[in-house]
């Protein structure tokens, strides 16, 4: 059998090949024409938008934080500052497994549970090239220690970073106030772009208050960066400019002495220059160090702080609402010389109670026998309730109302911190609209002498203080006493605002009730005249008692058989000399009972230190 050759057909191959090579390179052609379209679109027709966007990707802007500005006492003693502090912070992608690290890291120092969660929340906020705190202010302890162990930690770096510092502690935080970190409802109504880079913000007190002084305005610099958004190189820079140093009237010595001579009793005290409205000290104690809130306090020692029965986050001196017992008892009887209601001759017969007519409830005097025949000027020297029960029955409420006004009480002063309140001056309308009942005439009385639903904040009582010490020219308190721009040496003075002055038609009337306050410690029944010894200067002033319940027709006040938050509240309101004033100060001790024993000595001790000085410079 023939066998079959197998014969190739080079011509029908070469076809073969030559179409397929046709439609390879028409293939080749076309996605040839499609790169150079979409070159000539990119290239040519949206060249501009795309350079525009290029750029935009390759340099950033960056924001640089201004410094804050420092804050000072009227002598220059520091109050508020930056210093540089260490703070531990990871830097992720460098570290190979995150979890095993912060482990290494608690057996080398203490780590909370607070730091690593809030480490843990920023770190999906930032990218994974960017360093990311994890705790701040390192001791020089645990510095070294992580230094040490540097080479087994790789991610891990000690950096320094400016934090606000408060070196007086609690001393100056019911004035200062302090910075903290910037929540979400604060995110809100800043300006984003004034705050890019910086995350703090005042909370309280002139932090707060002064914010836009001392925040200081943002810099920026313009940076080109890669593809993963690493800076390359700084290509311009516009540098921030620090915000403005603060100098306030405060005295630290007398605020030291303020806080001294409170103790450790729950109060406050407040001293005004009657001539300026300038505070001179504004003590609330117990307090606390503002230190801890700066970079986040720890829930615990925050629950420590909120928990605690003597509430010393609690501003006293600008919230602290007490019922200012008989230290009302000058501006009641100067109403009623002015309005002529009383003179100097009049008098009533004390004999230890107060009832209306046609009534049957007895009105108790703080004195259980009584005062006897009673001038206005003993009313004031002995604190007789009697006398002023009278009194304000015949004033009547609308016009104790419109009278205690005008010194400020039931309304803020105004003072340049955040926080205060504004106590309480009933009145027939008030009461009407709050309880939705008619006013009474026993309310009245009682309101005479400091008690009922009267309410005043230690502030208020110096700021009224003041004014009588004035002879009725009200000045604005204020704290600040000059503002510093940056890079400057010049101060500038915040002047004195002089408001609306009390309108008393009669100088004598002005002179009657200061003498009788001096009375009130240099006559031997004054209620203070226990702080009258060794006196270089004469004080005005007055006690006040205020009562935390009420007591029984029946019942008689033993302090010893009252527990102790049940107890009294101390007050005392003076000023000195009394010629010509230079301090007037309110003191308020909560539960402390006696205003003539507690809260005048401690008052006594304020005027002193400032007088003394005051005479040796």
């Amino acid at each position: 059998m023939a066998q079959r050759l197998n014969i190739k057909d080079y011509l029908r191959e070469s076809y073969m090949f030559n179409n397929r090579a046709v439609g390879a390179l028409l293939i080749m052609g076309v996605l040839i024409a499609t790169v150079l379209m979409r070159l000539i679109v990119l290239q040519v027709i949206h060249h501009e938008q795309l350079s525009t966007l290029s750029i935009k990707n390759r340099i950033n802007i960056m924001p640089l934080p201004p410094t804050r500005g420092l804050i000072f006492d009227r002598n220059g003693i520091l109050l508020a500052q930056n210093v540089p502090s260490y703070s531990l912070e990871i830097t992720p992608e460098s570290v190979p497994d995150l979890d095993a690290t912060l482990h290494d890291l608690e057996l080398l120092i203490d780590i909370s549970a607070t730091d690593e969660q809030r480490f843990r929340e920023r770190l999906h906020k930032h990218k994974q090239f960017e360093s990311i705190p994890l705790k701040f202010r390192l001791s020089e302890r645990e510095v070294a220690r992580i230094a040490v162990n540097r080479y087994q930690l790789p991610g891990v770096e000690i950096e320094a970073r400016l934090v606000r510092d408060y070196p007086l502690g609690a001393l100056m935080v019911p004035v200062v106030g302090y910075v903290g970190r910037i929540n979400e409802q604060e995110l809100k109504r800043i300006d984003t772009t004034a705050y890019s880079g910086t995350g703090h913000i005042g909370k309280l007190g002139v932090e707060k208050y002064y914010e836009n002084l001392l925040h200081g305005k943002v810099g920026f610099q313009q940076v080109e960066t890669n593809a993963q958004g690493r800076i390359l190189r700084v290509l311009a820079r516009n540098s921030p400019t620090s915000g403005n140093n603060i100098y306030l009237t405060l005295d630290t010595r007398l605020q030291r002495t303020a806080v001294n001579a409170l103790g450790d009793h729950r109060g406050a005290a407040v001293a005004l220059d009657p001539k300026n409205g300038e505070v001179l000290a504004l003590a609330s104690t117990p307090g606390f160090d503002p230190n801890q809130f700066v970079n986040g306090i720890d829930q615990k020692t925050y629950q420590r702080l909120e928990n605690s029965p003597n509430h010393p986050l609690f501003n006293r001196a600008l919230r602290g609402q007490y019922p200012p017992g008989s230290t009302i008892k000058p501006f009641i009887g100067l109403a009623g010389l002015e309005t002529n209601k009383i003179n100097s001759t009049s008098w009533v017969f004390c004999p230890g109670w107060y009832t209306l007519r046609g009534g049957k409830r007895r009105y108790r005097d703080w004195k259980h026998n009584g005062h006897g025949v009673t001038s206005l000027r003993k009313a004031v020297v002995e604190s007789c309730d009697v006398f002023f029960y009278d009194l304000a029955f015949t004033l009547g409420i609308d016009v104790i109302h419109q009278f205690l006004s005008e010194f400020g009480f039931g309304r803020p002063t105004g003072i340049d911190l955040s926080g205060e309140l504004p106590g309480l001056l009933p009145s027939r309308e008030w009461k009407q609209a709050t309880h939705k009942e008619p006013w009474y005439v026993g309310e009245t009385l009682i309101t005479g002498i400091g008690q009922g639903f009267t309410l005043a904040t230690p502030l208020q009582l110096a700021m009224a203080t003041a004014i009588l010490a004035n002879r009725g020219i009200p000045m604005q308190p204020h704290v600040i006493y000059a503002s510093q721009p940056p890079n400057s040496n010049e101060l500038k003075i915040v002047p004195p605002q002089q408001l609306a002055a009390i309108p008393i038609t009669r100088a004598a009337n002005w002179e009657y009730i200061i003498r009788s306050m001096v009375e009130v410690i240099h006559s031997r029944r004054g209620t203070a005249h226990s702080i009258s010894s060794g006196q270089k200067f004469t004080i005005a002033g007055k006690t006040g008692t205020a009562q935390v319940f009420g007591i029984k027709q029946d019942e008689k006040y033993v302090k010893e058989d009252v527990a102790l938050k049940l107890r009294d509240h101390a007050l005392f309101v003076a000023f000195a000399p009394a010629r010509q004033p230079r301090i007037a100060v309110a003191v308020v001790v909560e539960n402390g009972g006696s205003g003539g024993s507690v809260a005048a000595p401690i008052a006594k001790t304020i005027i002193d230190e400032y007088m003394n000085r005051a005479a040796a410079s």
